[in-house]
Order: structure tokens, then sequence, then C-alpha cells
């Protein structure tokens, strides 16, 4: 029997072998990103239209993106949890034929020059700034420019541009009754970061504990450093000083690794003498042992999120800013005995 397109279901890498380029070549033309030259772009699509590979129509008019995403401030690359991120504003804008680019920066090299140059090398008529809040400078340069911009778990406390991000101050305050109405009532907040989002957890924590009658201390950690080693030296000086606490909500789930190792070394019992909560759901609270009792962040429907509402700002220019929190999910693990003591 023939391969035809009747016949055989064609995939990209059949598009790319016929093709002579790569399959993720394929895979960004089909996804309309931009950066590929206009020969091999239509070369492409010819190749696709020949095999009766499926590709959406009216797409090229369809204004283009790029996304700005904070490097992780240790290693220069790509933070885990932008990783889910990344792969919902990938997804989502094929499906929306909206041609789309990614640029990783340092949040203190966001300038309005930096930025303009960034828009510009890829012909982008929306920005979405991942993980970045754009400060003064940045943020007068983008209203004055119009630019349709997105803040991706972020947020704009004058509310000058739209924005997604996990509920932060409900997820903390959530998080924070998981070890109340577990019975503990000293409870420290390990903490490290100037960003918005986190200001809005350590909230959500301080509040959880007024409303139980307890007792919080926050601990603020170095920003920009390994936080799992900073969170285990913090918490054995922590409870070296004051052996009356009992339990822990982490700002994300390094931290929480570090903690559990620390509660640990005090020779501690986890969790009959010291509960962790922690946050995001990261790989590495699920590899922890015991898992660590987390809040789930579904990241990848934050980045999904994003593009539809860069959608909706691209028909409707002169509208409000919104933002849109996203409900995090608590995640049971052997870090908390869950109900009363």
């Amino acid at each position: 029997m023939n391969d035809t397109p009747s016949s055989k279901r064609f995939r990209q890498a059949d598009i790319a072998a016929r093709a002579g380029v790569s399959v993720s070549t394929v895979s960004r033309v089909l996804a309309n990103e931009p950066g590929i030259s206009d020969d091999v772009r239509r070369q492409i699509l010819k190749v696709a239209n020949e095999l009766g590979y499926p590709v959406k129509a009216g797409s090229k008019a369809a204004p283009g993106s790029l996304a700005l995403i904070a490097s992780h401030g240790v290693t220069g690359g790509l933070s885990v949890f932008y990783e889910g991120i990344v792969e919902g504003l990938r997804s989502e804008a094929a499906g929306e034929g909206m041609p789309f680019d990614i640029r990783l920066v340092r949040e203190a090299k966001a300038t309005p020059d930096a930025v303009r140059e960034h828009v510009g090398s890829v012909g982008a008529r929306g920005l979405f700034l991942v993980g970045i809040d754009p400060g003064e400078a940045l943020g007068n340069w983008l209203q004055e420019s119009r630019t349709p911009v997105v803040l991706v778990n972020g947020t704009d406390p004058l509310m000058r541009f739209d924005g997604v991000s996990p509920s932060n101050f409900f997820g903390a305050y959530a998080a924070t009754r998981r070890l109340i109405d577990a019975g503990h009532r000293r409870i420290l907040h390990l903490t490290g970061s100037h960003r918005q989002t986190i200001r809005e957890r350590i909230r959500g924590f301080e509040a959880a504990v007024a409303s139980g009658g307890g007792e919080a201390r926050v601990i603020h950690l170095p920003f920009e450093t390994n936080a799992s080693i900073e969170a285990h030296q913090a918490t054995l000086a922590a409870l070296t000083e004051d052996a009356g606490f009992t339990a822990a909500f982490c700002m994300n789930d390094f931290v929480a690794v570090g903690v559990l190792e620390a509660v640990a070394e005090a020779g501690r019992r986890v969790p009959d003498d010291f509960a962790i909560v922690g946050f995001d759901d990261l790989p590495c609270a699920e590899m922890a042992n015991p898992r660590i009792a987390t809040m789930l962040v579904d990241r990848v429907a934050l980045g999904r999120e994003a593009v539809a509402m860069m959608q909706h700002r691209f028909r409707n220019p002169d509208a409000p800013a919104r933002h849109v929190s996203h409900g995090v999910v608590p995640i049971a693990g052997g870090t908390l005995k869950e109900g009363p003591r």
C-alpha cells in the first residue's frame, strides 16, 4: 500500500525529513514563531500542505508576541517553576495562531531600552513579562508606548497592566491554616524575595496565624542565593534559639527541602514533632523523604490564561486592566498530619 496523504497520518517528523530541516524548526513554523527565514517558512508550509498536515488558516495575520522570562538568579537558566508556564504559553499561542518568541533576561536588565530592543528584534506587538515586576522606568515606558502587556506570575500594585498569578495571599492563608488545623500555634515562615507575589504569601501567612491566635515568626532569607541551604541554616538557628516552634510554612518547595533537612539534624521527628508545608508542588517536593505537603500551582494553566488575556488586550486595547488569580490546591505529604492533633 502506498503512503499518500489519504492513507497515512503524517507527523511533523515527516515534514522535517521532506523539507530537510529539524523537527524543532517545523514545530516553530507551525506555531507561527518568529526567527525563521521566509524561504524556510514557505518551504515547510508547502510540504505541510502537500502532505495534508493541518495548518491553521489565517494565522499569518495574527499579531505576534514576545515573552521575557526571568532567568534563574544562580544558574542564569530557566527555573523549574517557569518551565510549566512556558509550556502553557507555547501550546496556547500555537493553538491561537499567535506568532510567539521567548527571551531569558535578568530582571535588573529589563530596562526600557533593552525591552524595546527585544520587542523590535522579533517584531512583536504584545509582551509577556514572566516573573518580572516592571520597575518605574519600564512601567512608564510600557504605558507611554501603549504596548499590550500581560504580567505572568506577577502583579502590578497600580493595576496598569493585565496579569495572571497563583492566588498567593489565599494560597498562603490556606497552607498556614492546614498547620493551624493540625494543632500548631507557633509557626515559622521562611521567605526571601523582593517580588510582590512573595509579599502576598507573607501577608497570607500572617493573616492565617492571627486568625488562629498563634505566634508567627517570619525569617527573611538572602535573595538570589541557594534557597535550600539558606533555609537549612536559618531553621537550625531558629530552633536552637527557641525550641517552641513546631511548624513551618515555606515560600516554596526548595525552601521546604532545606527546612526538612534542618529539622532532622535538630533531632526532631517529622511530622510528629515538627510539620512543614511548602508551595508550588515542584518536583523536589515529591522527591523529598518524606514527601513534602505543599500547595499545587498549575503553571501550565497560568501560561494558557496569559495568552487568552493577551488576545483580549489585542481586541480591546483601551479596556481597564484585569488581574486573574488561579486557586492553588493542597497536596498531602508526609511532613504534615492533617486534622487535629
